[in-house]
């Protein structure tokens, strides 16, 4: 990867929506080469400030990835996260169809570690509160492609609400079967209030998505 700037959604004077690639982490980790973080100077045009992540996402998930461009911005940002005032829709393709066409999933996720398996999020009664809309955009062959928003959000939280709606993610290696496919997840787009000026992307459906969404109706539009 030769950098992310061609990767940029949205730019102004205090954030940048970057379209991460599947595959990319978003921090370093004893086991990565290389992440977003890696490609930080490549993303500052023209202010003397490094971007910040203002939250992450999952290495194999791609798409709409927050960066605060200054000090002040990273403030501003990490307040609407917490008060959960960003709006995030993402794109799946599952294994399973769906009795309805839509519904909310409110399970609260609770962190499960063992030195054996390491770690991963479950549903439990005593985890964090947990909710998520989700309606089903298309189906077919026993697959469906479903657009989930988060009003919460927790860690691997569309993975574990989906697989727990018995409708795992297409190449989830921890919540589903794995396949021996790319996981099919897509942060698709988010929105956000900063100040009075609404800050928006869209992410474009990327390579190893399409030929799985186009399966369950995707016309690429």
């Amino acid at each position: 990867m030769t950098g992310l700037a061609d990767r940029v959604l949205f730019r102004d004077g205090r954030v940048i929506i970057l379209d991460k690639p599947a595959g990319l982490a978003c921090h370093p980790g004893p086991q990565t080469r290389e992440s977003v973080e890696t490609y930080l100077p490549d993303l500052t045009f023209g202010i003397r400030e490094l971007p910040r992540l203002a939250h992450r996402l999952d290495r194999d998930t791609a798409g709409c990835l927050v960066l605060a461009r200054t000090a002040r911005a990273a403030r501003q940002v990490a307040r609407l996260f917490s008060a959960h005032h960003v709006r995030k829709t993402y794109w799946a393709v599952v294994h399973g169809v769906p009795d309805q066409t839509e519904g909310r999933i409110d399970a609260p996720l609770l962190k499960l570690s063992t030195a054996a398996d390491g770690w991963r999020m479950i549903v439990d009664p005593k985890g964090q509160p947990a909710q998520t809309d989700w309606r089903c955009l298309g189906t077919a062959e026993g697959l469906a492609w479903l657009e989930f928003t988060p009003l919460t959000g927790r860690t691997h939280q569309i993975r574990v609400h989906a697989a727990h709606l018995g409708l795992p993610l297409v190449g989830d290696p921890v919540y589903g079967n794995g396949d021996g496919e790319r996981m099919q997840l897509l942060a698709r787009a988010i929105h956000l209030l900063l100040g009075e000026t609404p800050v928006a992307a869209q992410a474009p459906a990327p390579p190893h998505m399409r030929p799985w969404l186009s399966r369950c109706g995707y016309s690429g539009n």
